[in-house]
């Protein structure tokens, strides 16, 4: 890029947070947005160092990279004023601003989440061959969270094409790095994974070029990642609502002194590379470019989309309807494994990712063998669920299909940065942009003695999570079946195996056998009682009224969220009478949301509806009091009587 090229980059995002600012002060946006002014070198910098063909994901403080990158600035304004016009049709705003015809994947308002994305960019990147480079960009505050060094292990031992960019204006939020950060070059941590590293004048525009150039050159050709630390600072607050009182003037007044826009002036004046009139006509083209934007922004703004129009964003949509095949015995287990094998066999872009899913065969040996079969697509990761999570959604954003085994789903409570406020939001929050299709693999429940920390169901955590799906076959033909339909699905999909179904054996559908994700599994035609469960306890119901077949209409709902609200009201509309078992304590639980909908049926009556869960404790480790606390046989059937005698 020219020097002023170069400079008209840096005024272009100079001026439209300074007009940004004035629409605020006129009482015209809604929300907050977080400046970066006086941090324009770095932005500019590295966009031009990078090719069209690298990609970046940048912090909530991200207009100036956008601005860098090649963002249409009228469409940046309609963002933030929430138009339809906007990069994102409005949904995202000032904080989530994705632009892939830019190459940006997109902004993350949590400190440093954005990290575990661009190594999934990085880690995609090395997976298609192609010859860019990912950059994850943050700033000092985000240097203290784990997610940066789990994602620098990995993409040190992985060897991913992945630039480290720390943007240190000395203050996450209102604390000085000086307070929070213990280091005297937080640049220099990254030895410790082995990752070159090296500290540059941020306000410098031409040296982080330079910087940014040298360390794409050295990823590329050494195939390895780079950590570069930007010295800047930011001449503003925080965010609209800063006041600065955490600083001093005399503070603000040194910097002010090296505004990287007014040092790279008088460079471009002393150099002889431009003149003074030049660069005058050059400023205010720049700033009636972005006057021009902003005017026709605002009279755009009132064109905002529907509830409706916001709805078709949640999910991607689907159809799919039921197939079935051939049949052959198996394991719950062994149902699974075929799933995996034949989806990483007709799939080019899947893969799996985890701890220990190689020659060990994963936890409860759900894998065994497929890394002999599949040695290029079988990933064994460290043990970092945050780091290796989010890299699996930033992959999938970029269109691989990522299959990640959390090794117990306790472990989720680690990897929910990654699950619920990326994977989930994606599509919704990019506008359609992006779509997110992966499949996070994990056994969950009890009856196995694991103890409180390895025998918890979580599933109540993301139900009502818009943008998920979450999964709990009960058997080895749907385990299989549905996860091949997960394997399809271009939405993340959560998928619970119970830990105690892994060696119960029945019939397991071949290739060509799916059951479409959303409907739940009617069994038997029974008019006098609806039994609704999943997983384990549903497993639980069929043989504890075994004898009542006759009588009972079985419903496994196997997708938990969303739930097939059409089924279950037509069936409880038939029978008015239903009991629901559950293995989760039952606040805030899959029975309640069913019960839910019964109560809305006309035929409803208090008492006609009753719901079986755990104990509202951890899982004991003692097998009679796991028992204790868990929906048993006795209780379902004694429940069932109940409900059946009124």
């Amino acid at each position: 890029m020219d020097h002023i090229t170069l400079y008209a980059s840096m005024l272009r995002s100079r001026y439209f947070e300074l007009e940004l600012e004035e629409l605020s002060k006129r009482g015209l946006i809604y929300g907050t947005y977080h400046l970066s002014i006086g941090q324009e070198g770095v932005s500019s910098g590295l966009a031009a160092a990078l090719k069209p063909c690298d990609w970046i994901v940048p912090t909530h403080r991200c207009h100036g990279y956008n601005a860098a990158r090649g963002s249409d600035l009228f469409r940046m304004f309609s963002e933030i004023l929430g138009s339809r016009y906007g990069l994102c049709k409005g949904l995202g705003g000032s904080m989530h601003m994705t632009d892939t015809s830019t190459g940006n994947l997109g902004s993350s308002a949590v400190v440093g989440s954005g990290i575990g994305l661009a190594g999934g960019v990085a880690l995609a990147l090395e997976k298609m061959g192609q010859d860019a480079i990912a950059v994850a960009i943050f700033g000092d505050g985000a240097s203290s969270r784990g997610i940066l060094y789990e994602v620098m292990n990995a993409a040190s031992i992985w060897h991913l094409p992945l630039l480290f960019l720390l943007e240190n204006n000395h203050y996450g939020m209102s604390a000085s790095a000086d307070r929070m950060i213990a280091s005297n070059g937080i640049y220099k941590r990254a030895d410790g994974f082995l990752i070159p590293s090296v500290k540059i004048d941020g306000n410098d525009v031409l040296a982080v070029e330079e910087a940014v150039a040298n360390a794409r050159h050295h990823i590329l050709t050494e195939h390895m990642p780079f950590f570069i630390e930007a010295e800047t600072y930011r001449m503003c607050g925080h965010s609209r609502s800063d006041k600065l009182a955490y600083r001093t003037r005399e503070e603000e007044h040194a910097w002010r002194d090296r505004d990287p826009i007014a040092l790279f002036r008088n460079f471009l004046i002393l150099s002889s590379i431009s003149d003074e009139k030049t660069l005058n006509e050059l400023e205010n083209e720049v700033r009636e470019e972005v006057s021009e934007a902003s005017r026709k922004a605002l009279a755009l703004q009132g064109d905002k989309l529907s509830l409706s129009e916001m709805e078709e964003l949640v999910y991607v949509s689907l159809e799919s309807t039921a197939l079935s095949g051939k049949a052959h015995k198996g394991t719950y287990r062994e149902a699974i494994r075929e799933a995996l094998s034949e989806i990483l066999s007709s799939d080019s872009k899947a893969f799996m990712l985890g701890e220990d899913i190689g020659v060990y065969g994963g936890c409860f040996g759900v894998t065994e063998g497929l890394y002999r079969k599949f040695p290029e697509k079988i990933m064994e990761t460290p043990v970092s669920e945050e780091g290796f999570s989010a890299m699996a959604v930033g992959a999938a954003m970029m269109g691989l299909h990522p299959i990640v085994e959390l090794m117990y789903g306790d472990f989720f409570t680690l990897a929910s940065d990654a699950v619920v406020n990326h994977a989930a939001k994606a599509r919704f929050m990019s506008g359609g942009q992006l779509s997110c299709p992966v499949i996070f693999r994990t056994p969950i429940g009890g009856m196995t003695g694991h103890g409180p920390q390895h025998t918890q169901s979580l599933e109540t955590m993301f139900l009502g999570i818009p943008g998920l799906k979450v999964v709990a076959p009960s058997d080895p033909y749907s385990a299989k079946a549905l996860l091949k339909s997960a394997a399809k699905d271009d939405n993340p999909v959560l998928f619970l195996e119970h830990k105690a179904l892994y060696s119960i054996e029945g019939e397991i559908g071949d290739e060509n056998t799916y059951i479409p994700i959303g409907k739940a599994i009617v069994h038997g035609s029974g008019d006098k009682l609806l039994v609704v469960g999943y997983s384990r306890p549903f497993q639980t119901a069929l043989r504890a009224l075994s004898d009542l077949k006759d009588k009972v209409t079985f419903i496994d709902l196997a997708t938990l969220y969303p739930l097939d609200e059409k089924t279950l009201r037509k069936e409880y509309g038939r029978i008015g009478k239903a009991l629901i078992v559950e293995d989760t304590p039952c606040c805030g639980s899959v029975a309640e949301s069913v019960l839910s909908l019964f109560a809305q049926e006309e035929c409803y009556k208090a008492g006609t509806v009753e719901i079986l869960s755990a104990q509202a404790m951890p899982l004991p480790c003692p097998r009679e009091l796991e028992e204790a606390v868990l929906v048993s046989e006795s209780q379902i059937r004694d429940a069932a009587l109940r409900v059946l005698s009124l």
